[in-house]
């Protein structure tokens, strides 16, 4: 994985998090769930870069 995968990803996370944070902040529920959402989608890319890189690894040796 690329350091720049693992920037995007966190920024994507960061961005997530802003948004539930602006949610919750606002009641506006719907905004919230967004953010979450955002921040497992975010989290879940980074998770498959990881068992690429695993899998690279593996295969490597």
């Amino acid at each position: 994985m690329s350091a720049a995968d693992d920037i995007k990803n966190a920024a994507e996370k960061a961005a997530g998090k802003a948004k539930e944070g602006l949610g919750k902040v606002t009641d506006n529920e719907r905004l919230e769930a967004e953010g979450k959402a955002d921040q497992v989608k975010a989290s879940a890319k980074q998770a498959g870069e990881n068992a690429k890189d695993a899998a690279k690894t593996a295969f490597d040796k």
